[in-house]
């Protein structure tokens, strides 16, 4: 009789720590998907601002059109792609052009609207970079959590597997939505 009441201690103690180790897991795997989600949404507010900013500077330098298209098409091309394809670094690089403009153009530098749009666009940037640190973070956090002792023996039973830094899920990347336009 004691034998079984020992065997039961211990498998109760083993259920309530597989318990505790699946909910700290699932905790940790849902702030990564927030920091997944928290990147979209940079995103995506990045994507909304490019055709506005684009159509403020046409009003200034529309024999600029090679640049302009440029642009348009790399945000195209970033709103349709996957965020890991390289798409939103070649519209960063596409974006940086656009922006140069502004010292060939001084009268385009003084234009309030694309004053306030280059601030929108640089916060914007700002708030992707911060996006970014704090999901390599939870990523970190929750690779940590699976790969430590006793979790290491369970994760992979329970269904968990490893996060990668820098990466969007498809499944988890939003679509660009119609965005105000801006015209002169």
């Amino acid at each position: 009789m004691a034998g079984w009441i020992i065997v039961l201690i211990v498998l109760v103690v083993v259920a309530v720590l597989v318990i505790g180790i699946y909910n700290r897991l699932v905790s940790l795997r849902q702030t990564v998907r927030q920091g997944v989600a928290d990147i979209d949404a940079q995103l995506r507010q990045r994507h909304d601002l490019v055709p506005n900013l684009v159509s403020t500077v046409k009003g200034y330098a529309a024999h600029e059109s090679a640049t302009l298209e440029a642009v348009i098409a790399a945000r195209n091309r970033a709103a349709a792609g996957s965020p890991n394809s390289g798409d939103e670094e070649q519209l960063a690089v596409a974006l940086n052009r656009l922006l140069a403009l502004q010292e060939a153009y001084p009268e385009l530098k003084a234009n309030s609207n694309f004053q306030q749009l280059q601030g929108e666009l640089a916060d914007t940037e700002d708030k992707i970079a911060a996006a970014r640190r704090a999901l390599n973070a939870a990523v970190s956090r929750y690779n940590t959590g699976m790969e430590s002792f006793p979790a290491v023996l369970f994760a992979g039973m329970l269904g968990f597997r490893h996060a990668d830094f820098h990466r969007l899920d498809d499944s988890e990347v939003g679509t660009v939505d119609q965005v105000p336009q801006v015209r002169f």
